[in-house]
């Protein structure tokens, strides 16, 4: 079966002014299936959330072709859609104003987007908020909104860039929870970049693992644990043996200087 994402040694160098230049990616190489889940560990600034935009089409490397369904990317698409971990709501807008928005600029009516909205807005656990406005929202709260909003373009590939960092702990478990069951409903294909190994390892299919600046990919851990997947699996003997080894292979990474 053809990868129905593949990026072939991408590279990019940022050339600020004044400074000297930075190449955030070297060759970087991942190929992804379709409804494949997928997540993303490196250390800091090793371009985890650069090749997002690559991807999502908003930076253009200076080497290398990625493609999606056998078609070079060359700017931004439908099939693609962001979930930040900022939120990036419109303060403005209301739950359903916020939900509806993709659709919105794509011309679509309102018969039209506003069912598909309300059943999104249903679907991660926001029914009777549809006319509130971010500022009355919880953290999670407004990282629902968020994953609803992307999911309103009904795109093929949900990026996912470090969505969960800013919440707390008990409402980042009930997110992963909830983001696993979305998944499963609707089977889109997702790169999720994080700094939790835990994270990664629960969430995914596979978890590639990055190198320190110019990121390159080091190693690629496939999960081979059941799904559906509880909350009990975090303490089983298999789940720690898959997060000891992303961390074997990342902390060499961490370490290393420039």
């Amino acid at each position: 079966m053809e990868p129905y994402i593949r990026s072939t040694d991408i590279t990019l160098t940022f050339t600020p002014k004044n400074r000297d230049a930075v190449t955030a990616l070297k060759d970087f190489r991942i190929e992804l299936n379709s409804g494949e889940f997928v997540s993303i560990v490196g250390p800091s600034g090793c371009g985890k959330s650069t090749f997002l935009n690559v991807l999502l089409g908003l930076l253009k490397p200076d080497l290398g072709e990625l493609e999606i369904g056998g078609k070079k990317i060359t700017g931004p698409g439908v099939e693609r859609a962001m979930v930040f971990q900022e939120f990036g709501l419109l303060p403005w807008r209301t739950v359903l104003g916020n939900v509806e928005l993709g659709p919105e600029l794509k011309g679509e009516s309102v018969s039209l987007r506003r069912p598909r909205a309300q059943e999104l807005i249903n679907l991660v656990g926001l029914t009777g908020f549809e006319g509130h406005f971010p500022h009355e929202l919880s953290g999670g709260m407004k990282q629902r909104v968020g994953l609803a909003r992307a999911l309103a373009t009904d795109p093929e590939v949900l990026l996912m860039d470090e969505p969960f960092a800013a919440l707390d702990a008990q409402t980042r478990d009930l997110m992963q929870a909830e983001l696993l069951q979305i998944w499963d409903k609707h089977k889109k294909t997702v790169l999720f970049v994080t700094h939790s190994i835990e994270e990664a390892a629960y969430l995914s299919d596979r978890v590639i693992v990055m190198t320190k600046r110019p990121g390159r990919t080091k190693k690629i851990i496939r999960i081979n644990l059941p799904r559906p997947r509880g909350y009990e699996m975090r303490l089983s003997p298999e789940f720690n043996d898959i997060k000891l080894d992303i961390w074997n292979t990342l902390k060499d990474e961490l370490t290393a200087r420039e």
